[in-house]
């Protein structure tokens, strides 16, 4: 067994600055949310952050620039943190991941079941994923970078996503670049959750998907 000798130190600066980082996202995440209509998702977004297993953590891998678990999953493999956050906070595709009880789910060869997101749990997805960008790139940032960095991972995740999920992510990324956050949050709030058209909604996503 490989002995790991690397261990980062918790400063009194990395604490300030991860408490810093978190909280100017969840204010983001808040603001976005409220765009929605998801008062409640807002107020409640991401609250497992300031737990000690994630804020420790998240105080001692620390950059800055891009999130802690990153760094603490280069050096150990895994993030404790992260499996912390995405068993609590389903806004994440990660929290509806299941295994198929015989070893083999039908057409996925590695047992593993994605299941479908929740409408609202999609929104405050879209609203976490763009936050990310403003409070990471921020005067950088610009409407494309969400549907960038989803595009950097899709390979890798595609098959954790369900097949709705993922459409549906695809679509609103798309129309993050195209129309900006405004036009895509009302949207959201309106039409995909309110369906006050539900025929649009319908037929527009129909035509993403092809």
């Amino acid at each position: 067994m490989v002995e790991i000798t690397i261990k980062e130190k918790i400063t009194l600066k990395k604490i300030l600055g991860h408490f810093s980082t978190i909280t100017r996202h969840r204010h983001v995440v808040m603001r976005n949310c409220f765009k929605m209509g998801l008062f409640r998702q807002g107020l409640t977004h991401d609250l497992s952050k300031y737990s000690p297993v994630e804020f420790f953590n998240g105080a001692r891998y620390y950059q800055g620039n891009r999130s802690p678990n990153a760094r603490e999953r280069e050096i150990y493999g895994f993030s404790s943190a992260w499996l912390h956050h995405k068993g609590r906070n389903k806004h994440h595709f990660e929290y509806w991941i299941d295994i198929y009880k015989t070893t083999k789910a039908p057409g996925n060869p590695y047992g593993i079941v994605p299941a479908r997101m929740p409408d609202k749990y999609v929104a405050e997805m879209i609203a976490d994923r763009v936050a990310a960008n403003i409070i990471y790139k921020g005067d950088a940032y610009d409407p494309w970078d969400t549907m960038r960095y989803y595009e950097r991972e899709k390979e890798i995740v595609v098959n954790l996503i369900h097949p709705d999920t993922l459409n549906k992510m695809e679509f609103f990324f798309a129309m993050l670049g195209e129309q900006g956050e405004d036009a895509t949050f009302k949207y959201i709030r309106e039409i995909f959750l309110k369906g006050k058209d539900k025929g649009r909604w319908e037929r527009e996503l129909e035509e993403h998907r092809n």
